[in-house]
């Protein structure tokens, strides 16, 4: 850790919230735990949770609670209040490996965003998003909200286009020229009722996305021939 301490001149953990108040103090927990002798904070965005988060939040460093627009316009949100050269964001059902922190903290020196892939993507609409949009961002898990940013790039994204689970920074950052890199891993068994919804629902609001993402990237990729 000591050499991470060396390395790294700071950590912000961002992570979105919507009724986590089980799993959301283990994640503080073990952060504080994998990054001890590193200066870092956890930023808590709640999508105005209705289960008692913010009061699960308090071990936290900043709690911000926001409309509840979705986990994407949330992350952003918290990133852009992230006060270390370092962002990373991940979700707060403990369904990203924290150990992996260190892994792409390291990363983003080489990088704008790094992104940690899943090994294997189990929906049938995620593996479509892997052979569209991630073939144009050269990313496998388009839709893995578990990265590492540099501070000074965040300011320049932005998100428009509404929920697209993080599809559409992704978009943005390519036409941008940003330098977008990934790491894998195993993922663990997903939780019994994921935040996105069942298999159909879940399904169909990740292909309103890959949509939307799409449109937005011929969108701006046009703007910028133009220009």
């Amino acid at each position: 850790m000591r050499e991470l301490a060396d390395l790294l001149p700071g950590i912000s953990v961002v992570t979105a919230t919507y009724n986590e108040c089980e799993s959301l103090p283990i994640l503080v927990s073990e952060v504080r735990r994998l990054l001890a002798g590193v200066k870092h904070e956890v930023v808590v965005v709640d999508d105005s949770s209705t289960d008692g988060t913010l009061e699960a939040a308090k071990s936290a460093d900043v709690v911000i609670v926001k409309k509840r627009e979705g986990q994407t316009a949330a992350l952003l949100a918290g990133m852009k209040m992230a006060k270390f050269p370092i962002i990373v964001t991940m979700d707060a059902d403990l369904e990203n490996p924290p150990e992996l922190i260190q892994v792409l903290a390291k990363r983003i020196v080489d990088s704008d965003i790094v992104v940690a892939s899943r090994i294997s993507l189990p929906r049938l609409s995620e593996k479509i998003a892997c052979v569209t949009i991630g073939r144009v961002c050269r990313v496998t898990d388009v839709f893995s909200n578990f990265r590492a940013y540099s501070q000074a790039i965040v300011k320049k994204l932005r998100v428009d286009c509404g929920e697209t689970f993080g599809a559409e920074i992704l978009v943005r950052a390519k036409v941008m020229g940003l330098r977008i890199s990934e790491v894998f891993y195993v993922p663990p068994r997903r939780r019994r009722n994921p935040r996105i919804g069942g298999t159909l629902k879940a399904n169909i609001r990740i292909m309103l996305a890959v949509v939307k993402s799409a449109i937005l990237f011929l969108h701006l990729s046009l703007k910028k021939t133009d220009v």
